[in-house]
């Protein structure tokens, strides 16, 4: 199943000619409860789109600058914030598609140009439907037993498998696929073919192949789809190096030159020998610190 934008598009499409004015469009827009609409020249071709993005920047228009010079350059100026028909308000040219485009090219243009809605169109650039992002989505709504059968024909059809090596599962659009293949090229091709079905939300892949070995990345039984302990892993990162071996117990025989890593009893140690008391400078008005140190021998003041 490859659907298209026939397939996901609207039929009844609100449409305003080039020559509606500001408050039919804005009339228009309420009454459908759309935020936008194609706009159509008189023999029926989209010519652009008008949105409520458009009509914004009429309540939106700063104050009026002081001055007569540039009060008069202002009244005068042509832009959307004084324009009052569709014509002068529309998004010229419209990005169309037409009713074979399938609905990924249809989303990615959508993705790209950053719109909310496409007018689709016939050969001769006429009006004769509309896809949004809601109609995107709604491939999704495919039910899970619809798209388990697409897969199991496909197993077979495609690939050349046998339907029993190979166990699937979907949940909610999740596929998950099980068993064992001949090589790890059959099993990241199934994998691809598989995403690009309709309705699939994403694909796990827990095959293994024919020596029944987990292929690079998936694990193939209880023991190895068992995650590292990220607490074990950071126990071995922070652990102390000895000298002469290397993490993992193989021998180092280059001279170490990092000093030894202070513990927390050298810490403490070195706490209790330097005693910090504090004081009022009564003359200066500030804090002195005061430290002493047994060796020392008196008082240092910083």
């Amino acid at each position: 199943m490859n659907a298209t934008v026939r397939d996901v598009m609207t039929t009844r499409v609100i449409a305003v000619p080039q020559d509606a004015d500001f408050k039919q469009i804005a009339h228009m827009l309420a009454k459908f409860r759309v935020s936008a609409c194609p706009v159509v020249s008189d023999s029926g071709a989209v010519v652009g789109v008008v949105s409520e993005a458009d009509l914004l920047f009429k309540p939106a228009e700063p104050d009026l600058p002081v001055g007569l010079t540039r009060l008069r350059w202002k009244l005068g100026e042509e832009s959307k914030a004084t324009a009052v028909t569709a014509d002068q308000l529309m998004t010229s040219p419209a990005e169309t598609v037409t009713p074979d485009t399938p609905v990924s090219v249809a989303a990615r243009v959508m993705q790209d140009r950053r719109l909310k809605r496409l007018p689709v169109v016939d050969d001769e650039n006429h009006l004769v439907g509309i896809i949004s992002r809601v109609d995107v989505l709604s491939i999704y709504e495919r039910p899970d037993p619809e798209i388990l059968g697409e897969i199991t024909e496909l197993i077979p059809a495609e690939f050349g498998l046998d339907p029993a090596d190979v166990e699937v599962t979907v949940t909610a659009g999740v596929v998950t696929l099980a068993g064992s293949v001949p090589d790890e090229k059959t099993a990241l091709e199934l994998t691809a073919r598989i995403r690009h079905i309709e309705g699939v939300v994403a694909v796990r892949n827990r095959l293994a192949d024919g020596g029944k070995r987990a292929l690079p990345g998936r694990p193939a039984g209880p023991a190895a789809a068992r995650p590292l302990s990220l607490q074990v892993l950071a126990s071995d990162l922070m652990a102390p190096r000895r000298r002469g071996t290397w993490r993992g117990g193989q021998p180092d025989r280059r001279p170490s030159r990092r000093p030894a890593r202070r513990t927390v009893a050298t810490a403490a140690a070195d706490h209790q020998q330097v005693a910090t008391f504090r004081r009022v400078d009564q003359c200066r008005g500030r804090e002195a610190v005061h430290r002493h140190h047994p060796d020392a021998g008196g008082l240092a003041v910083s």
